[in-house]
Formats: structure tokens, C-alpha cells, sequence
């Protein structure tokens, strides 16, 4: 069974110096503790502000907070491609489970797209806030995936913005229905091959269009911003945003040699 994982923000665990020590949990995770009841010799992962990951055994826990011992510390040496899914903001709660799932995958960080087509506008005051709650949903996705971190989840950005943002990745793919060829492997093959970059090197960007689609000029730009971008096509059928804003960094993820 996977233990419970816990991200610390401001505390360097082998900074410690006594064999038991309090662990200072942000105010949600504590919520999340003691909602899962732990006690006393029960174990969970922690990840800490440098990125290290230890099993710790709680010692006690109660509300004035939770004091553990370190069990061990864990080399993690699974493989997790870079991959950053650029999408166009989908309404409702589209992006809520964009999120949720696309970092249960792996999903290295996430861009919100403002495009022309996008049904949802967001002044700068509800971006904030929809930022703030999709940071939350990814850390909540994270803990309960057992992922070694929580993902970054940027403010909403124009296309300019993302053309800057995309300019220096190894590659960049640009899912569009008009697409008349190219596959996510020739895309990132290719890349990586003409750079000669290895998959554990790379920083791989996918970008996905809104429930509108992308407009011809926002496909130029995006092409333009990086000489490894490339548009690319999912297949014949017609896929909701939704569906597209995971199943393209999944493949994507897969080429890389993640989920394997």
C-alpha cells in the first residue's frame, strides 16, 4: 500500500537535528492528516522544500501538530519526462479535471491559455482566484498520486506570453485539427534528434486548443516562437479539449519513456 505524501514548503528535513522533530505542514495538509486519522507508528512520505523524499514514522500527532522520526530516506530513481501542457482555458470545470488527471499522469506543469476562441474570460481578479484553486487541485492530485512533486500551475497567460514561454524548449507541439500530418513521436523524435538531446534532458511542451479551436494566426505564432515546434494531429476523430489535454502530454509522456 502507497503511504500518504506530504509536500513541505519551508523545511529541510536533513537540516533536522534531533532524532524527533515536529513537521511543519502547511494548513491544509494538516487538515488532509487528520482527516486520514494517522497515529502514532504509522508511516507517510514526505518531500521536502529541497526536494528530497523521506519515510518518516509519526511519533504523535494531535492538534497542536505532528512530530515524526525519519525511517529512512528514499532515492527515487524513477524516470519522469518534462513534459508542460500549454491548454486553452475550457469552461466549467473542464480545467479542474484537466488538472486532477494530468498530474495523476505526470504531468510536469500546467499554462493557461487565454485564446481568441476561448469561451471563458477572466479578469485579473477571477485568474487569480481560478489559480489559486487549480494549484490546490494539482497538490491534492499529487499527494493522493504519490507524486515526488506538485506541479506548476501558472496565472493565465496571453499567446505572446506563451510564445516566450515555449522559446527555449526542446519542443513544442501544437495539437490542431487542420493539422494534415505529423505524430507526437515524428514531432519529438525529430526534435530531440536534430539537437541531440536525451529524453531524460528534455523539456517537451504540448499545447492544446479551447472547445474553439485555435485561429490560423495563433497556430503561426506558436510555430514561429521555437525553430522545434510543429503542429501535430491525435487522429481522424474530432476530441474535446477535455480529452485532448490528456491524451496528447500522455503520448507524449510515453514517447519520452515515462509510463512504462
Amino acid at each position: 500500500m502507497a503511504l500518504p505524501h506530504f509536500y513541505l514548503e519551508n523545511q529541510v528535513l536533513a537540516q533536522e537535528t534531533d532524532a524527533v522533530f515536529a513537521l511543519r505542514l502547511a494548513d491544509d495538509d494538516a487538515k488532509h492528516a487528520r482527516a486520514l486519522r494517522l497515529a502514532p507508528s504509522e508511516h507517510i512520505a514526505v518531500i521536502d522544500a529541497a526536494k528530497d523524499y523521506f519515510e518518516c514514522e509519526i511519533v504523535s500527532f494531535d492538534r497542536d501538530g505532528c512530530l515524526v522520526r525519519i525511517a529512512q530516506k528514499i532515492e527515487d530513481e524513477r524516470f519522469r519526462p518534462t513534459v508542460v501542457l500549454v491548454q486553452g482555458i475550457a469552461k466549467g470545470e473542464k480545467m479542474d479535471g484537466i488538472i486532477r488527471h494530468g498530474t495523476e499522469i505526470g504531468i510536469a506543469g500546467f499554462v493557461p491559455l487565454a485564446c481568441e476562441r476561448s469561451i471563458v474570460k477572466l479578469d485579473e481578479k477571477k485568474a487569480v482566484a481560478r489559480t489559486e484553486r487549480w494549484r490546490s487541485i494539482a497538490k491534492s492530485a499529487a499527494m493522493q498520486s504519490g507524486q515526488p512533486d506538485v506541479p506548476d500551475v501558472c496565472e493565465p497567460m496571453g499567446l505572446s506570453a506563451v510564445c516566450e514561454f515555449a522559446r527555449n524548449a526542446h519542443a513544442v507541439l501544437v495539437c490542431w485539427e487542420e493539422a494534415s500530418s505529423g505524430s507526437i513521436r515524428a514531432a519529438i523524435r525529430g526534435a530531440l534528434g536534430a539537437q541531440r538531446v536525451l529524453p531524460e534532458d528534455a523539456r517537451v511542451i504540448v499545447v492544446v486548443g479551447p472547445e474553439g479551436g485555435f485561429s490560423r494566426r495563433e497556430v503561426s505564432a506558436l510555430c514561429d516562437a521555437n525553430p522545434f515546434a510543429s503542429t501535430v494531429s491525435l487522429g481522424p476523430s474530432i476530441l474535446r479539449t477535455e480529452t485532448a489535454g490528456l491524451l496528447a502530454p500522455a503520448l507524449a509522456i510515453y514517447e519520452l519513456g515515462g509510463l512504462s
